[in-house]
């Protein structure tokens, strides 16, 4: 089918992408191009910021950071809801930006993504006006008394190192609370997903930011840009999704200046699937937790464990979906599944499809490269993959993939169910799957995670907490908690 997006794909030229800093659009040190994982055409040439560019960055932070900490409240939360405001506006070039860059299907950056993204700048402004701190009355020896009360001031500079999976949601997820709180930014976007948080550059621009609170560094990560900001001095905290290894890397960058950081990592999460579930539900619930973003979201789904009374029919039914999705131009309608982000993760995913066969899998379906025909064969394409048949201590079942991939084993009682599903370093999240609400709730509760879902996945409240335990992380975002991580306490006694 002949779509807008096809049209473009190697025919344009590419976008050039530039730093933007102290209020004002900056070269780097070298250029570095950016491929889409569609067809591999080259989509943008981005300018790559060098340590100089990053010290400017932060330099300007740190001069900008007195007087927005000092900007009425009001103020900044109404720059918040025009920032939201001007992503609506460019609503279409968000959503175009966002599917070259990642290939992900048009309907979920439509859906998700970029009303995500503005939906975090609205609900961090308002969130952060109802924050009134705590304020206790105190008994003194001479019977006058004191009060106490807390305010959250703060950092000044935080670094933002934000992650390809979920460009967009992710980026603003973590901008949003810092601006909220009085902090100035300097964000650096994964090499992989550089288009929307350029065009978030130019909304800052535009709704009148004041220069220096918002700054963006283009750049590689190792001993590069990203190295550069997270080791900076200048820098108060720091926060960080992506690996677990790139995690442990920052956190000995942070501790040289005892700075607080903010993790949120990979995760090998669990789903648990009863007999009493209602197994249609429950079959296209799995598949969403599995296949959504090709399994690129550190929420997804790749160890399931089913009650054996249903096992066969629910291996079946969730063949029956995975084969149902349909790879193709993300502006295509009929389009369900993307491509991974890049030549090297599909690599890194299809090795594990190979290791699985090695330990002994199953392949009950995928576990390949599909032929799409024309240019899409030059992208970055894997089929959705089910695997049974491997024992726990399989590396499968241990390390992250990342990808499209689920492995489905058998248990007979609770208990089992949940020592399989806690077996793991990681811990983000989990899903129980009953009509047994009180068994949900027992089952959720000894889950070894940071996030219990019942019934559902990827159901989110963006007041509660986020993020995991084990390798999956350090803090929580979300609400209260992203307040509280961007915002100091301080404690003032008044003595009457």
């Amino acid at each position: 089918m002949e779509t807008r997006l096809k049209a473009i794909l190697g025919t344009r030229p590419p976008r050039s992408l530039s730093c933007y800093v102290n209020g004002a659009w900056r070269s780097g040190v070298s250029r570095f191009a950016k491929y889409s994982p569609i067809d591999g055409s080259r989509i943008a040439e981005v300018e790559e910021a060098g340590a100089a560019l990053v010290d400017e960055a932060v330099a300007a932070a740190r001069a900008a950071a007195p007087g927005w900490r000092e900007t009425p409240l009001s103020t900044r939360r109404r720059l918040l809801h025009r920032i939201a405001d001007e992503i609506e506006r460019r609503f279409d070039a968000f959503v175009e930006a966002e599917i070259l860059d990642t290939g992900r299907p048009e309907s979920q950056a439509r859906t998700l993504d970029i009303p995500r993204g503005a939906a975090n700048f609205r609900t961090f402004a308002d969130l952060v006006g109802a924050d009134s701190g705590e304020f206790f009355e105190t008994e003194t020896p001479d019977g006058a008394g004191a009060i106490n009360y807390t305010i959250r001031k703060p950092h000044g500079v935080v670094a933002i190192v934000s992650p390809w999976n979920l460009p967009f949601l992710l980026l603003t997820w973590k901008i949003a609370p810092a601006l909220a709180l009085g902090n100035c930014v300097v964000a650096k976007p994964s090499e992989e997903t550089p288009a929307t948080a350029t065009l978030l550059a130019e909304v800052m621009h535009a709704v009148g930011l004041p220069e220096g609170v918002f700054n963006l560094v283009h750049g590689h990560g190792p001993e590069a840009t990203g190295e550069f900001l997270t080791r900076h001095p200048g820098v108060d905290a720091i926060t960080f999704t992506g690996e677990t290894r790139t995690g442990a890397a920052i956190m000995r960058a942070a501790a040289e200046g005892v700075r607080p950081i903010s993790f949120e990592l990979g995760g090998k999460n669990a789903a648990i699937v009863f007999a009493d579930c209602d197994l249609e539900k429950t079959l296209d619930g799995v598949a969403r937790s599995t296949f959504l973003n090709c399994g690129q979201v550190c929420l997804c789904t790749e160890r399931v464990y089913v009650e054996r009374p249903i096992f066969d029919r629910f291996v079946q039914g969730l063949k029956e979906r995975a084969e149902r999705l349909a790879s193709g131009m993300p502006d295509d309608p009929a389009t369900t599944l993307g491509p991974l982000i890049s030549r090297e993760h599909r690599d890194k995913v299809l090795s594990y499809y190979a290791l699985a066969r090695d330990e002994g899998a199953i392949v009950v379906t995928g576990g390949g490269v599909p032929s799409l025909g024309d240019a899409l064969d030059g992208g970055c394409w894997v089929e959705p993959t089910i695997l049974t048949g491997l024992p726990q201590t399989a590396r499968l079942l241990q390390e992250e993939v990342f990808g499209p991939v689920a492995h489905v084993a058998p248990f007979d009682i609770e208990e089992e169910a949940i020592m399989l599903a806690n077996d793991t370093r990681y811990g983000l999240a989990a899903a129980i799957w009953t009509e047994n609400l009180s068994r949900g709730h027992r089952v959720a509760r000894a889950m070894e995670t940071g996030i219990a879902w019942v019934n559902s996945w990827f159901l989110r409240d963006l007041r509660t907490p986020f993020g995991g335990v084990r390798l999956s992380g350090l803090g929580r975002e979300g609400g209260a908690h992203s307040l509280a991580f961007y915002g100091e306490p301080m404690n003032i006694c008044v003595k009457l």
